[in-house]
Order: C-alpha cells, then sequence, then structure tokens
C-alpha cells in the first residue's frame, strides 16, 4: 500500500473520507470532505476522483458527492450482518403489526448498538434510529441489552468514560447504570422511559445464539406508561430468530 510523507497509507486516507458521510450529511461537497477528514483540499479532490472512478463515490449535478452504488453493492454481497437480519425480517415484520410504532434490530459494534434494521409506521412516536445508524450502549434500550450481557472488561470501559445525557431521564450515573444491567439480566428486557427522547420508550430483549447474546430486538413506542405490554411479543420475537440462526431458545 503506497504511503503518504506522513506515513499515513492511501487506504487510511480514503476510509477519512468515507467516515465523512452520515445520516446528517449525506452528500457533502469536497471543500466540507477536506475540512471535514482533515485532508488537504488536493488530496481530498484527487482521492474522491479516484474513489469515483470506481464507483465507491458518486458526483451529483451540482458539484456533491455521495456514497456510490457500488459501495452499497459490495456491502451487500459480503455484509457479515446480512444472515442475521434475513433471518430476523420476518419475525420483525409480525412484531411491527402488533406494535405498530417503531421495531429495531441492533448489534453490538464497539461502544455503540449499530442497527441492522428498523420498521416505522406513520404517525408512529418520535425515534431517531435509522438504519447503519449508530446509538450509545449506555442511553438506548437496544444498547443497554447489549452492554448488560457484554464481556465485563467493555462493561468497566463504558461505564468509565463520560455519559452522554439526552434528556434528564438518560442514565448516566455509573453505579445506577450497573443497577440497570443487572436488572436487564435478571429480567431478560429492560423498559427505558424518555432515556433518548421525553415523548418516546424504548423496549429492548436479547437474541441468544450459542450461549452468547448475538443481537437485541427493539420496540420504540409513546412513553404513556403502556411500554410494558410489549414485552411478551418481544420475547416471542427474540425466540424465533434465536430458532431460526439455529440457536437454542433461552
Amino acid at each position: 500500500m503506497p504511503r503518504v510523507a506522513t506515513g499515513e497509507s492511501v487506504l487510511a486516507r480514503a476510509v477519512r473520507i468515507f467516515e465523512v458521510f452520515s445520516a446528517a450529511r449525506p452528500a457533502p461537497t469536497v471543500t466540507e470532505i477536506s475540512r471535514a477528514s482533515g485532508l488537504p483540499i488536493s488530496t481530498a479532490s484527487r482521492l474522491v476522483a479516484e474513489l469515483v472512478g470506481h464507483g465507491l463515490l458518486r458526483r451529483t449535478g451540482d458539484g456533491r458527492v455521495t456514497v456510490g452504488i457500488r459501495m452499497w453493492e459490495l456491502a451487500q454481497r459480503a455484509s457479515p450482518a446480512l444472515p442475521l437480519r434475513e433471518a430476523a425480517m420476518p419475525f420483525l415484520e409480525d412484531l411491527h403489526a402488533v406494535v405498530g410504532h417503531h421495531v429495531q434490530l441492533g448489534v453490538l459494534d464497539g461502544r455503540d448498538v449499530l442497527f441492522l434494521e428498523r420498521l416505522s409506521a406513520p404517525r408512529a412516536v418520535i425515534n431517531i434510529t435509522r438504519i447503519a445508524g449508530r446509538l450509545p450502549l449506555h442511553a438506548s434500550s437496544a444498547g443497554l441489552v447489549l452492554l448488560a450481557f457484554a464481556p465485563a472488561a467493555l462493561q468497566d470501559e463504558v461505564l468509565a468514560a463520560p455519559l452522554a445525557a439526552f434528556t434528564p431521564d438518560t442514565v448516566t450515573d455509573p453505579v445506577k447504570l450497573r443497577t440497570v444491567l443487572a436488572g436487564v439480566r435478571r429480567d431478560g428486557h429492560v423498559v427505558t422511559n424518555g432515556h433518548i427522547d421525553v415523548r418516546a420508550t424504548g423496549t429492548a430483549v436479547p437474541i441468544f445464539r450459542d450461549g452468547a447474546v448475538v443481537a437485541a430486538v427493539s420496540a420504540v413506542v409513546p412513553n404513556d406508561g403502556q411500554a410494558f405490554t410489549v414485552i411478551p411479543v418481544l420475547k416471542a420475537a427474540a425466540r424465533g430468530i434465536a430458532r431460526s440462526i439455529g440457536s437454542p431458545i433461552h
């Protein structure tokens, strides 16, 4: 891999460019890419041109840049998350029909929950989650489920770091958070009233495979005190997904 004078590889610089793109910034200009990635404008422009040539990025008519269709194709072709998502979809669709708001499938990735799928409905309660979006483990219902069953080292790492508060109800005290995690392991579910938005409640349960939690299925419903009613159907969906991916029922 060719390296630039700083010792950073061209691949590393290309990754910095891809990391600029997000749901909030889907089509930046080259200047914005340069600024956000920390790359000189000449370097950003050259690398963007090469990535466009390979179909990994695409230029729009107004001079902006978006992720190219070939990048999506390659990601879909080889994604390790694809089998899990495909196994979960029939159960998520049934769950969505019952819940009538948002249902989601999330997996652990670093100190975040990464959402592989989200099904929503018109006029559903507010939900900031997006497919391929992330939320901190301590703040979201799916994240708390994944953190509760994560290795102790990761739990310690998360609880030792600053914990951002989305609302006054977000649990940011490490001692209280350990109590919440213990409750998740004991009860097999979590209910987070207003932790991300005061108008919404997240409820999540784990999906097991071979004795380990591989994902979380969650619902986001109105913060009206009725979220506990979706716990049985969430657990039924999780058991169905576990059977579909070849795991014993928990």
